[in-house]
């Protein structure tokens, strides 16, 4: 950890902080009373009097804005709050279905929920308070925690063979709300997908663009996830189909947009391919609003760590949480608690 990710963490002018909402713990000593613990003796009064203090602090609930039931950020935040619920912290996870990134840091900004899974670019935006954010989100990054790679699928018989030729034709880019809705905005912006040759972009989540496309009721989707795609992989064993290169993209984006764009491979073997394909990747961050308590956040991401293996096992194949990785957060300043972490962990 450097002293610049630490100065970094400093946000003059944020908000005072405000404590999330706590539930009671147990009260083991309640139903004792006063002739019960005379009777303990000195040596049973102390463990009883130490155990009390201990079980009765306060289980501190974090609400989690995840994604749409069947994404991957709802299966990450259903695993995180399986593993926090196993790890004898006193935090419990409280996963939030929603439409995704953009809906995720809305609602942080709101204060309806404590944590939020984003994509990197629309992090960025909210931090900054640009494109679909009229202000400065107090939004702070806990991690990277793997990397979407974007999908644009046709059907492999069908007349487009590159991305300019969706030009006027129906396409599933993404549910409102969604950090897919933003990057595919952009996608099709850079190929020049605008005016008269702008495609007619269906506000669609992925298990409806998934039938739209089987139906021929689009003549493409657009998808940013893992790899691979469990809704995706479904739809390759029910027609054939085709993954169109975009790593072409990535400089024009990266030139606009920054360097939350990278590129990145779908191998070969995922969805059948019989050749990699080169795309547009992007990272996702867990965050929280900036108020949350350090502890929390330090205690949050000791189970993050520890459980990796189980929390991405069912949202991308072959990633890896590194620590490294991990502080790469962009234009999205590391949260104090995770500062803390990082540096009593890995120095």
């Amino acid at each position: 950890m450097t002293s610049a990710d630490a100065a970094r963490t400093a946000s003059p002018g944020a908000p005072a902080p405000r404590e999330p909402e706590r539930w009671a713990g147990a009260e083991p000593c309640r139903g004792l009373d006063r002739r019960s613990l005379l009777g303990l003796g000195v040596g049973g009064l102390a463990a009883v009097l130490t155990g009390c203090s201990a079980e009765s602090d306060p289980v501190r609930r974090l609400r989690f804005a995840t994604g749409p039931p069947g994404g991957p950020y709802h299966a990450f935040g259903r695993a995180l709050a399986a593993a926090v619920g196993k790890s004898g912290h006193r935090l419990e996870i409280v996963p939030v279905t929603t439409s995704a990134s953009v809906d995720n840091l809305r609602r942080l900004e709101r204060g309806s929920v404590e944590l939020a899974l984003a994509m990197a670019d629309v992090a960025e935006d909210a931090a900054h308070g640009r494109a679909e954010f009229s202000r400065p989100v107090p939004v702070r990054a806990l991690a990277r925690v793997y990397v979407n790679y974007t999908h644009l699928v046709v059907p492999a018989h069908g007349p487009v063979r590159t991305v300019r030729d969706l030009a006027r034709r129906p396409v599933a880019a993404g549910a409102a709300g969604s950090g897919v809705q933003v990057l595919a905005g952009r996608l099709l912006k850079a190929a020049g997908l605008t005016g008269d040759r702008a495609v007619r972009e269906l506000r669609l989540g992925l298990t409806e663009s998934a039938r739209a496309l089987r139906e021929g009721t689009v003549d493409a989707l657009i998808w940013s996830g893992g790899v691979p795609t469990a809704t995706l992989s479904e739809l390759a064993r029910t027609m054939p189909l085709r993954f169109l290169p975009l790593d072409g993209f990535v400089a024009p984006l990266r030139e606009r947009y920054g360097p939350v764009y990278t590129t990145v491979t779908l191998p070969a073997g995922a969805y059948g391919l019989r050749e990699p394909v080169g795309t547009i990747g992007v990272g996702n961050y867990l965050t929280a609003r900036a108020d949350v308590p350090a502890d929390a956040v330090q205690e949050l991401l000791q189970v993050v760590f520890d459980q990796w293996r189980d929390l991405l096992r069912d949202v991308t194949a072959g990633a890896r949480l590194e620590p490294r990785y991990a502080i790469s957060t962009g234009g999205v300043p590391l949260h104090k608690g995770a500062v803390a972490y990082y540096r009593s962990a890995y120095g």
